[in-house]
């Protein structure tokens, strides 16, 4: 490990102003993802800024009927609060189906949905990634790739050496349901404060894989709001994964339905960030949730997939996976409303 400099703060603004200062200085909030990336070599920073007493740690209502998330509470929290229970399962549910009940008592709701790719190459400072050290080549592809992307992914792959392949996924449970519900992040820069869609947060590879996120350097996340849902939804998450526990999804589904003809979808494990499924949306909208009707939309929304060859048979499955847990879950959600 990297020898560094560690700064405990009084306040956030003068937490942004030492990250802000510092090229290679880092946030660190539960650490339970900057902590093994220290210890493997991963992250290297100058300073360490320990932010985890200086944001909220309360969940709070706001005026407009949804609820303000303060940046340190705790997954575990979360997942526990009644009022994200009644009013949004689908989060409760993303979270608890999330690492560990000990991890998700450290993980915070600023650093979860900031966590890094876990793909293997990734992890592994001996093999090239674009995205831990830039201009190296992408060792994913033709690799082991059973968890790597389909969507987001140029039509005509690059060449593995180019400097802006990357087919990793993003990792986060609780970001594909921050999705489906619209949330929005609070952020405090150098700049001051704004507001984030939290759709808008995460970003494709495009010319920059070592990128997750829209964030500025010295951005701080303080806040996760959730606009109130509708009168009468109903939302749920689902996982799947290569084992009941402790295992990232190789594909999962967040899903809120409005009555007949409003559907929302987000889904996990087949980007490089949490994916809004919008063109399956529109063709769902105003229409029954029929089996044949949720599968042409889910045709339609994997249309440019690219499932990826490799060492391990390729990832291929994801897409026929994909589309029968999402036509599973709205076929239970309709069910539940109609019971």
């Amino acid at each position: 490990m990297k020898p560094f400099a560690y700064a405990r703060p009084g306040d956030v603004t003068e937490a942004v102003r030492t990250v802000a200062g510092e090229p290679a200085a880092v946030f660190l909030g539960g650490g339970t993802n900057l902590v093994d990336h220290l210890k493997l070599g991963i992250a290297r920073p100058d300073v360490v800024v320990d932010v985890r007493t200086l944001t909220s740690r309360e969940i709070t209502d706001l005026e407009d009927g949804g609820l303000r998330i303060g940046a340190a509470v705790t997954n575990s929290a979360v997942a526990a609060d009644r009022r994200i229970r009644e009013r949004y399962p689908v989060l409760a549910e993303a979270l608890l189906a999330g690492a560990t009940g000990q991890l998700r008592n450290l993980a915070t709701t600023a650093g979860n949905p900031l966590q890094r790719t876990r793909c293997v190459y990734f992890q592994d400072v001996t093999t090239a990634c674009n995205k831990r050290e830039p201009g190296s080549g992408c060792s994913a592809v033709g690799g082991y790739t059973r968890y790597s992307a389909i969507l987001g992914i140029p039509a005509a792959l690059p060449d593995p050496t180019a400097p802006e392949t990357c087919i990793a996924t993003h990792p986060s449970d609780m970001a594909v349901a921050l999705a489906v519900v619209d949330a929005q992040v609070q952020v405090l820069g150098p700049a001051g404060a704004r507001t984030i869609p939290f759709v808008d947060l995460h970003r494709l590879p495009g010319e920059d894989p070592s990128r997750d996120t829209v964030l500025d350097h010295g951005e701080l996340v303080t806040a996760i709001d959730l606009p109130p849902l509708p009168a009468g939804a109903r939302s749920v998450y689902r996982k799947v994964r290569d084992r009941a526990s402790y295992a990232f999804a190789l594909v999962s589904v967040a899903a809120v339905v409005v009555g007949e003809g409003d559907v929302r979808l987000a889904f996990g494990g087949v980007a490089h960030k949490p994916w809004r499924a919008t063109r399956a949306e529109a063709i769902l909208r105003g229409g029954p949730l029929t089996q044949d009707a949720v599968r042409a939309a889910m045709a339609a929304e994997l249309a440019a997939a690219q499932p990826q060859p490799g060492i391990d048979s390729g990832n291929g499955f994801k897409i026929p996976l994909l589309t029968r847990t999402v036509v599973a879950t709205l076929r239970d959600l309709t069910q539940a409303a109609g019971a």
